[in-house]
């Protein structure tokens, strides 16, 4: 295989799987209940228990118990649990026979709200359930504010990075080898780079905190104290510490460098070596703040999304420096400069996309339930979006690296050719790779999917939220399932009608078996009865929380082996 040949397959691959996120900033899961939901209780409650499966902050939480009338009867705001970090407590006052309803918001270790509904009984008389007004459950940290700022802020870091790697590593024979260039246009612009996500890191913080507090970004003297409480404030302010290091350190190995002395001098090299850990430490701060660092194997986690920033640094950073170079150099000197420079770039670019790539790949299979929740989910749709605006970016690496590298070496009128349309290029990348990161940013504040959903693989259909009806076929028979109104904890109906070759089947044993996906409760089983030839229903209060469920149906016709069909439903408030 040629040369060129081994660069077009990585480049290839790249396509293919650069879009793959590095962590998927996942949200906290409510996983138990005390009482449990959909649960009756004989003994009334005097505490209320919600165990997510990472610890949510108390003082960002609200928590409701209300009755049919919509009475209050909690009795003090969410605590801590003492013997378990990851459950809060409720107290509650005036509980008696009846429904009620729990609304919850909480924040995740990662920084993303999240929020639920379900409902429990008091018996041993509760009674039917009543058709609560359940509150808005759905909600994100992807706001157009908080998105956009996000964004500023790691695309500034990102670019800070790549622009002193290429100062400091890449671009720096360009000095010794063309007579009467500088490079302290590229040592600027890292400087600008830093002094922007310096500032817009802490204004994300703050605005990501006004979001939790549920109060406006210019009320500081209330988030200010705030800003430590949530394990992602108190993430982003040691970001902000380990940049603000970086960034001096950075600025000090600028002011050591002597680019025109081929070898370094000891101070040069200390320097430089306090920068690479200085840098290193900036990239791990994200992966420790956020979902890697509560995502088992925890290592290979924190591992694959660190790789996938440092890559995206080099790439980022290095492609804002090529135009700096570029724009900086002399104009009789431009072609010179280029060909000591792009050379060298293409390199570190080449081997940056494989292990970018290489580590979204990973990242992915470690967060990403299954295949299908790639084009099932936003999460999955966004991941596309970053796939195709990175594939682009990739195809036009590609035509730096194949046809104007090889122009800028040759010399002549080839060269001066090669560069301008470099130039071109590199802008394209720019924007591309920009605008990759903003598509992160959307990502990293969308609900990825959770992993039991896995289940929908196995699903014979998918359906919700909102009224369902939906016909599968299987083994010569018809079922048409209709649930209505299909929403989250009020009363429901569901019922299937089973025909086989236009013939109602009669006589048949269903029996219905609900269980909650996103959450650990217990399983429901109810007997649906035939209320019409061939029309098997069932009212009962199955859907007692928001989110995903399973509904399995058993199915046995007379004298037949059973049959088993799996429905899942999305049901909200």
């Amino acid at each position: 295989m040629t040369r060129r040949a081994r660069a077009l397959t990585a480049l290839a691959v790249a396509v293919a799987a650069l879009g793959l996120p590095a962590a998927a900033g996942a949200h906290a899961y409510l996983v138990r209940t005390v009482p449990a939901a959909s649960a009756t209780v004989n003994t009334p409650p005097r505490l209320l228990s919600l165990t997510y499966d990472e610890a949510v902050e108390p003082r960002f939480a609200i928590v409701s118990v209300t009755d049919a009338d919509g009475t209050q009867h909690t009795a003090g705001s969410p605590r801590r649990s003492a013997a378990d970090p990851d459950t809060l407590e409720i107290p509650l006052r005036g509980i008696r026979e009846g429904w009620y309803l729990v609304y919850w918001r909480a924040i995740s270790v990662d920084g993303h709200p999240v929020r639920g509904a379900f409902t429990f009984a008091v018996g041993p008389n509760a009674g039917p359930a009543p058709q609560f007004p359940v509150p808005s459950v759905s909600e994100t940290a992807a706001t157009p504010g908080l998105v956009v700022a996000r964004w500023i802020s790691f695309l500034a870091l990102m670019t800070s990075l790549g622009l002193l790697a290429l100062r400091l590593g890449i671009a720096r024979p360009l000095v010794r080898r063309v007579e009467g260039t500088r490079l302290r246009a590229v040592s600027i612009a890292y400087l600008v780079a830093c002094v922007v996500a310096l500032v817009a890191i802490p204004l994300y913080v703050l605005a990501a905190t006004a979001d939790f507090a549920l109060r406006s970004i210019f009320d500081v003297g209330a988030l200010v104290p705030l800003l430590h409480v949530s394990a992602f404030g108190r993430g982003y302010l040691y970001l902000e510490l380990c940049f603000a290091l970086f960034a001096l350190t950075g600025s000090i190995a600028l002011w050591l460098d002597r680019p025109e002395r081929p070898r370094r001098s000891v101070a040069e090299l200390v320097s430089l070596g306090g920068v690479v850990l200085a840098a290193a430490a900036v990239l791990l701060v994200p992966g420790l703040a956020g979902h890697p660092a509560e995502t088992s194997p925890r290592g290979v986690s924190l591992l694959l999304d660190w790789v996938h920033l440092v890559t995206g640094s080099l790439w980022i950073g290095g492609l804002v420096g090529l135009l700096v170079v570029w724009r900086s150099l002399p104009a009789a000197r431009r072609v010179a400069g280029l060909a000591v420079a792009v050379p060298r770039f293409s390199r570190v670019a080449l081997v940056s996309v494989t292990l970018l790539a290489a580590s979204g790949v990973g990242a992915s299979v470690v967060h990403l339930p299954t295949l299908g929740s790639l084009w099932q989910t936003s999460y999955g749709k966004a991941i596309l979006v970053k796939v195709a605006l990175l594939g682009v970016a990739v195809c036009l690496a590609a035509v730096n690296l194949l046809r104007t590298r090889p122009g800028l070496v040759a010399g002549g009128e080839a060269a001066a050719g090669a560069a301008r349309l470099l130039r071109r290029l590199v802008a394209g990348e720019v924007l591309l790779v920009a605008g990759a990161i903003a598509v992160a940013a959307v990502l990293t504040s969308l609900p990825p999917p959770p992993p039991s959903l896995a289940r929908i693989g196995h699903a014979n259909a998918t359906v919700g939220p909102g009224l369902a009806d939906e016909v599968v076929t299987m083994d010569g028979y018809r079922f048409a399932f209709r649930f209505s109104p299909n929403r989250a904890a009020v009363p429901n109906t569901f019922s299937v009608r089973v025909t086989r070759g236009g013939v109602p089947v009669r006589h048949l044993q269903i029996l219905l078996a609900f269980d909650m996906l996103d959450m650990e409760m217990p399983q429901q089983r109810y007997a649906l009865a035939e209320t019409a030839p061939g029309v098997y229903s069932r009212a009962a209060p199955a859907l007692v929380m928001v989110g995903h469920w399973g509904l399995s149906f058993e199915i046995t016709p007379p004298g037949r082996p059973p049959l088993s069909l799996l429905i899942i439903d999305k049901a909200n408030g």
